[in-house]
């Protein structure tokens, strides 16, 4: 899978059923985006499970 960095201010790729990783805690494993309302994005991770992350203060990495 091709990782990407989202530009800061953009939500490109950030769809519900869209792949994602939190740099900042690699451990969570691959998440799944299962809804966005502006910079709030619920993802669904791996080892963590569900969780609200805002954007504006977490940058995540698109997984193609």
């Amino acid at each position: 899978m091709e990782e990407y960095a989202i530009p800061d201010g953009m939500d490109a790729g950030l769809v519900p059923g869209a792949y994602v990783r939190n740099p900042v805690e690699p451990d969570w494993g691959l998440g799944q985006v299962q809804s966005v309302v502006g910079c709030r994005v619920t993802v669904n991770f791996e080892e963590r499970g569900k969780l609200l992350i805002d954007t504006s203060v977490v940058p995540l990495i698109s997984v193609r």
